[in-house]
């Protein structure tokens, strides 16, 4: 039944009215988005007609011969158009607006190269969860010049690290401070800055203004209800690889007292450990202070017979005063960069 509810989201939702790349009309070397060379990263449902994300930090590589390649997208149903990074051959990386069915990239010469492209935002105040969609990016498909090749993989990271949370793991207001895309950049959040620097895939699931009990922006649930899903109608790849699973969450369950929100936030977590049961789960305290003895409590309660999952006393990690915040509570790139070090420090010496 949910199988079903995905492939009548895409058809009726997503692709409904959908005009065909220019790309794709001139030219038949078209790969398909759920070619198996396509290395995704993050939650992304994926079919032959379009690979879709909601979540900024996601990722996709690939590898291809030729000068250039088109990216075809379906922005039938946008009303605020994502924002992405693209790299060629570990370049700059050039920032685009999904504005736009074909967004072409070029590369230097015609050998083999190296593509990554990342979900900078996609805006959280528009819906991004019930089809069809207000913003995320809908991939289509690769359109490759004649003579070009879409090539294999070289190597899949060896471990898993996923990121549960709200508008701070989404990286809202990381740049500057205004809750808009140009202030937000999910690639700068310390989501993204741990997986990379333990060269992880990553899973970086954000949702603003989204708690254990609070519902999110943009039609999204609260956390429980939408773990397990790419968006309404979409089930998620299963975390059952992941050997860690960082959780940040209780920043907006503030409306709530103790009695409700220290059993849905325990709930929260057994659905993690079930759906994980190899994976190292951090509990983290918000960074300001929100429901700290409440989330301590909690995992205290678990530990006794699960000592995989663990409070991480995030106080004093950031401050104020030094620039860390843009606003009283989004991290600014300075304070993702100081929360990733500390993890990947906390991460590493367990390790070894």
């Amino acid at each position: 039944m949910r199988r079903t509810c995905l492939s009548v989201a895409l058809a009726a939702g997503i692709l409904l009215g959908a005009t065909a790349p220019v790309f794709a009309s001139l030219a038949p070397n078209v790969v398909r988005p759920d070619d198996r060379r396509l290395a995704y990263e993050g939650h992304w449902s994926r079919s032959a007609g379009a690979a879709v994300t909601v979540n900024s930090g996601s990722r996709l590589r690939f590898r291809f011969t030729g000068g250039s390649v088109h990216a075809l997208f379906d922005i039938a149903s946008i009303t605020v158009p994502a924002q992405i990074y693209v790299s060629v051959d570990g370049g700059p990386k050039q920032l685009r607006a999904v504005d736009q069915s074909d967004v072409e990239i070029t590369a230097d010469g015609r050998g083999v190269h190296i593509v990554e492209i990342s979900v900078k935002d996609v805006f959280s105040r528009v819906n991004r969860w019930t089809p069809p969609l207000e913003t995320g990016v809908a991939l289509t498909g690769l359109g490759l010049e004649r003579g070009g090749h879409l090539l294999p993989q070289l190597r899949a990271p060896k471990s898993t690290v996923a990121f549960y949370g709200d508008s701070i793991t989404q990286g809202v207001m990381a740049l500057c401070e205004v809750d808009t895309s140009d202030c937000a950049d999910g690639t700068v959040a310390y989501p993204t800055l741990v997986a990379d620097a333990l060269h992880a895939s990553l899973t970086q699931v954000g949702f603003g203004r989204q708690g254990v009990l609070q519902t999110g922006n943009g039609g999204v649930p609260a956390a429980g209800d939408a773990y397990g899903w790419n968006y309404a109608g979409s089930p998620a790849d299963p975390d059952r690889n992941a050997d860690v699973i960082v959780v940040n969450q209780g920043t907006n369950d503030t409306a709530f007292g103790a009695d409700a929100f220290r059993p849905a936030y325990r709930a929260y977590l057994e659905q993690l450990r079930a759906a994980a049961p190899h994976a190292r789960v951090l509990a983290l305290r918000p960074f300001n202070g929100a429901h700290a003895d409440d989330i301590a409590a909690v995992v205290g309660e678990l530990a006794g017979t699960d000592t995989g999952i663990e409070f991480v006393d995030t106080t004093d990690w950031l401050s104020a005063a030094d620039g860390d915040f843009n606003g009283t509570v989004h991290p600014s790139a300075q304070g993702h960069r100081k929360v990733a070090d500390r993890l990947i420090a906390l991460l590493a010496k367990e390790q070894h």
